[in-house]
């Protein structure tokens, strides 16, 4: 058996593997699972969620559940967002950060009736869930509940009409960032309207034995709908365009949360919480660096650790996320620059070999998502 056989046995498969293989994924190893990185084309899987409806596989995401009397404190001690403003089937976008206010990942807290469930990334599995156990104080449970759901999203426009067919629950009182537990073929199953493309979408987490024959039901009910299948490839071009931060790209443990322009989730007055004081000092000191927006007018692939230059050609930042933008037809890029070449309008360079390329900075995002233009 050769190490690359080796690898692929090693590698987890999701209850919707076998769905992929059949509609002809391109499969690759993704955070210890066989994960399709596209199917149809980046461009063609792309627009179908700008325009229409797509369905993905997310069962390599974490899940964990946090129970008991002190979670409350636990998780406004590890996280910087005010937890105590969830009230139960409440949503909130939070991060948790080390002493220095850096990432240590990025995450979605769920208020339940009588605990928490946090979704973290498929990369940071191990890592999140050592690092939260690290800090258990009280009488609070930390379980990592990641193999017990497979997890479908529905993303698009058309999102709610193909959920519709799915489910009797009045969809229209599930608001944005919100999660309720409704009938989906027949088991109760936990629904959201989150996502991670800026459209509207709907998040299933499902029972790995349930999976399976409700991804086959969406799927056939889809096609009325032309609903596409999504690869990962497809996700992380639709949540760039929204400058929505991917852990390791442009949030890590080498920049903070108010430098990637995510001071919306730090809330200072909620009491303490770990990267509390690393964050005031940087606030009271003044940014020197943020995370911006840059769109280029001539043909170019921005990828991750290009220099990024002023009209002088000295290097003010890098690339941390790039692509040709599908909804755009233009090379788009996240990067890290000089705070004074950050606002909206000004002029940064990309060095790519010995040429640099002209790019401006706008304002995120970088399109307007279809579910939300004004028809």
């Amino acid at each position: 058996m050769t190490e690359a056989t080796k690898e692929k046995t090693a590698l987890k498969q999701t209850p919707f593997t076998k769905f992929h293989i059949q509609a002809g994924a391109k499969m690759v190893p993704f955070a210890g699972f066989e994960m399709p990185i596209q199917f149809t084309g980046i461009t063609a899987e792309h627009l179908a969620v700008r325009d229409n409806v797509g369905l993905f596989d997310l069962s390599h995401m974490g899940e964990f559940k946090v129970a008991g009397a002190d979670s409350l404190a636990f998780l406004q001690r590890v996280t910087c967002n005010d937890v105590s403003a969830l009230v139960p089937g409440k949503i909130q976008y939070s991060a948790i950060l080390d002493n220095n206010g850096c990432f240590v990942d990025d995450l979605l807290v769920y208020r339940m009736q009588d605990s928490w469930f946090l979704v973290v990334n498929a990369s940071n599995i191990e890592k999140d869930f050592s690092w939260l156990e690290s800090h258990l104080s009280g009488d609070v449970t930390l379980a990592n509940q990641s193999d017990e759901y497979s997890l479908l999203a529905i993303q698009g426009p058309k999102a709610q009409e193909l959920m519709a067919q799915v489910t009797d629950y009045d969809l229209d009182t599930l608001t944005y960032y919100t999660h309720a537990e409704m009938d989906i073929d027949g088991q109760a199953t936990l629904v959201s309207r989150t996502g991670y493309t800026g459209e509207d979408g709907f998040e299933i987490y499902l029972k790995p034995a349930q999976a399976a024959q409700v991804w086959e039901k969406v799927a056939e009910l889809g096609k009325a709908l032309d609903a596409a299948n999504i690869g990962l490839a497809a996700r992380d071009s639709l949540r760039m365009e929204m400058k929505m931060a991917l852990y390791g790209n442009d949030i890590d443990a080498e920049h903070n949360a108010l430098e990637a322009g995510l001071s919306w989730i730090v809330k200072f007055d909620k009491g303490d919480f770990i990267g509390k004081d690393a964050l005031l000092k940087q606030k009271e000191a003044g940014l020197t660096r943020r995370l911006v927006c840059l769109v280029f007018a001539d043909r170019c692939v921005p990828r991750h650790g290009y220099p990024l230059v002023d009209d002088n050609g000295d290097e003010i930042g890098i690339v941390t996320s790039g692509m040709h933008s599908p909804s755009l037809g233009k090379p788009i890029a996240l990067g890290y620059v000089t705070k004074a070449l950050s606002k909206a309008g000004s002029q940064v360079g990309i060095k790519i070999r010995n040429r640099i390329i002209k790019g401006e900075v706008v304002k995120p995002p970088f399109i307007t998502p279809k579910s939300k233009r004004k028809t």
